[in-house]
């Protein structure tokens, strides 16, 4: 399939996720708590079979999926990403116990997962991490054989401290840097961890986890001992596209919304849209939206047949789809004046959403950072 254009069913399913975004998903958003998870949202994405096909999603149709969401309900598809960012690490490297356990009860909307890789002094530099996985002494491990204690801070975590469960990647080699890694899943009732929120300028909950000497063991591994920093970048590659996918949406609802109110909108004699300079800011806000989404369908169609160079265009699709978004909901904000700042406003709304991709999944500076060390490579 050429990676500029969609087929009609691709279309058609995606044109009925935005109606099913506006008319199912828009209202329980709206009944939501901010910085709490909403659970009769992230169950309604279950009933729906949305988080069962994010489950079982290509690159691409994770992208499609989160691109229709984010222009109907910014809330839905911040729900479904977080979900398949914390329990993707199961999909690709856990056990059969650790699948048949989990994976169902994320699919139907009943458990919530989170992806706990940033700490306090290891944010965008994953290799960096210091939670300490310290081998467990004494003979009698436990019925499942030996173990860890897991010792250290997590931050910046989505959905913590109200998860089900968190995917874990803690340092079981010291000094080892990325290949001294272990992922790790850990339910959120294991004895030791404990969390706190972190109040921020976000719908869903972020937060700390504090672990003191939380038992793990080699069923709990995610993958092999060592090779978790594999599993976080498997994660990070496949989903820094559709994070560009959830940037192209709200590029696309901000583009939409200005078309409509310069068309409408009268001034000095006539509809802002026959002013040049608005009508030339609109073209301008069109063409770098039509190009995000371009490199974001590149990146997914290349993750989805296995190219070698998937890291680089996954960090360009995430690097310049997230900055157009920004630039778009800013330039919408402008043209629509002071009412776009009104409380409840689409756009109001839009301008605190699409601050936040620029830093998450790696900032900006560190796509770029990617992006040339693969083209020096």
């Amino acid at each position: 399939m050429p990676v500029f254009s969609l087929d009609p069913a691709q279309k058609s399913w995606c044109d009925e996720l935005r109606v099913v975004a506006v008319n199912q998903l828009r209202p329980l958003a709206g009944k939501g708590e901010p910085g709490r998870i909403n659970r009769p949202l992230v169950a309604a994405l279950g009933e729906l079979g949305l988080l069962d096909r994010m489950l079982g999603a290509g690159a691409l149709d994770l992208c499609l999926l989160r691109e229709s969401l984010a222009h109907g309900c910014t809330e839905a598809e911040t729900a479904l990403a977080l979900q398949g960012l914390g329990s993707y690490p199961v999909v690709q490297a856990g056990s059969e116990e650790q699948r048949a356990r989990w994976l169902p009860e994320v699919a139907a909307g009943r458990a919530v997962a989170a992806f706990a890789l940033s700490e306090p002094g290891a944010g965008s530099d994953a290799a960096a991490l210091a939670l300490g996985a310290v081998p467990e002494k004494g003979a009698d491990n436990g019925a499942d054989g030996p173990g860890w204690l897991l010792t250290g801070e997590k931050r910046w975590i989505s959905n913590a401290p109200e998860a089900d469960f968190y995917t874990v990647f803690a340092r079981t080699t010291p000094g080892a840097g990325a290949r001294g890694v272990t992922a790790f899943l850990v339910p959120a009732d294991r004895p030791g961890l404990t969390g706190s929120p972190i109040e921020m300028l976000s719908p869903h909950p972020i937060g700390a986890l504090a672990f003191d000497s939380v038992r793990v063991s080699t069923a709990d591994v995610l993958g092999e001992v060592d090779q978790g920093f594999r599993v976080a970048m498997n994660t990070l590659n496949l989903f820094r596209p559709s994070v560009g996918a959830f940037a192209v949406g709200m590029a696309g609802a901000a583009l939409e919304a200005t078309l409509t109110h310069t068309a409408a909108r009268t001034a000095f004699g006539g509809p802002l849209k026959d002013l040049q300079s608005v009508a030339h800011q609109v073209a301008e806000m069109a063409t770098r939206t039509e190009a995000a989404r371009l490199l974001v369908y590149a990146a997914a169609e290349a993750y989805d047949r296995g190219a070698p160079d998937v890291p680089r265009r996954s960090a360009m699709a995430k690097l310049f789809a997230t900055e157009t978004a920004q630039y778009v909901v800013d330039a919408a904000v402008q043209l629509h004046g002071a009412r776009a700042l009104q409380r409840g406003h689409l756009l109001e709304h839009l301008y605190r959403e699409v601050r936040a991709p620029r830093i998450y999944e790696g900032a900006t500076e560190v796509q770029r950072t990617i992006i040339a060390k693969e083209l020096y490579g």
